[in-house]
């Protein structure tokens, strides 16, 4: 039975890593994609339903906190190159998916472009602690 006045601890994170010379109006979007796709593939991340007071539902959010963080160009690289070799589960986002519109011509964007030549911006991980801490090695928060 779970004790409702613990803390509760995670031995998973859910972190997210953007490119630190994006607008906000940019960091925002791209945050937004890359969290839906670790909701997507890891359901166990995702909460319990909200409701108020008055009985009103809302949708269920993470389970635990995103942390966010930037990095320069270079790291982005760095970084997706760590979370490959720790096959830790991960979601991209490329400059040119800000000239998409739809799933269709993101997935061909990426497709589009070998694995060392990603222009990337943001990435999303979620899995063990340290090994998300590792990846992120020389990040810093998001202001």
């Amino acid at each position: 039975m779970e004790n409702e006045t613990e803390p509760i601890r995670f031995d998973t994170k859910i972190v997210v890593l953007l490119r630190d010379d994006l607008a906000s109006w940019q960091r925002l979007n791209v945050t937004a994609f890359l969290v839906s796709g670790i909701a997507a593939r890891k359901p166990e991340t995702i909460g319990e339903p909200n409701e108020d007071a008055d009985g009103t539902a809302y949708l269920p959010m993470f389970r635990q906190p995103v942390l966010v963080f930037e990095g320069s160009k270079e790291f982005m690289a760095t970084a997706h190159g760590r979370a490959l070799s720790r096959e830790i589960p991960h979601s991209v986002f490329t400059q040119d998916l800000f000239a998409t519109g739809n799933d269709r011509d993101n997935r061909a964007a990426v497709r589009a472009v070998p694995q060392a030549e990603l222009d990337l911006v943001g990435l999303a991980l979620y899995g063990p602690k340290n090994a998300v801490d590792k990846v992120l090695k020389g990040a810093k928060m998001h202001p």
